[in-house]
């Protein structure tokens, strides 16, 4: 009897590219013009990035450099949650968040697409923050691979240890 074969699906960041988009932003912030005494900055706390300024345009477009940094150091946007602006004090403020792990939601949104739209004899099961999808037949599991990338998901992907 042939053994399935299976991949994992998982929603992973390279915090190290995190910290290098984190600090190209802090150096863009610093010398550009348009940030000069409007109290801009972006800081890196535990979980939190925390993005500060003086009006809620100012922090907005702290964000947009942000966002580019980590869209040519490779990393999706849907990996970043953040928050909406907020005033405290004198200042504006946006709370964001790197994701990582797939959702107990998202798990069973996928697992429905796969079963739903994906061939037949494919099997999903959720381990965890992760997804083992297996099958007998190699090609059915190129298939998902395609299906999942072309849908509109929530989370960003990654295909693992496909044997």
């Amino acid at each position: 009897m042939a053994s399935d074969s299976s991949f994992d699906v998982v929603s992973k960041v390279d915090k190290q590219e995190v910290s290098n988009a984190l600090n190209q932003a802090q150096k863009e912030i610093a010398q550009r013009y348009d940030f000069k005494g409007v109290g801009a900055e972006i800081d890196f706390s535990g979980e939190k990035i925390l993005m500060k300024a003086s009006s809620e345009e100012r922090v907005g477009a702290v964000l947009d450099v942000f966002q580019s940094k980590l869209v040519k150091r490779g990393i999706s946007l849907k990996s970043l949650d953040a928050g909406e602006p907020y005033a405290s004090g004198k200042e504006y403020r946006i709370e964001a968040s790197v994701k990582e792990g797939i959702a107990q939601d998202q798990a069973k949104k996928i697992t429905k697409l796969i079963r739903d739209e994906g061939p037949k004899g494919v099997k999903a099961t959720i381990q965890g923050d992760e997804l083992r999808v297996s099958s007998k037949s190699r090609d059915d599991l190129q298939d998902v691979i395609a299906l999942l990338k072309g849908a509109d998901l929530e989370v960003d992907l990654q295909f693992i240890n496909y044997r």
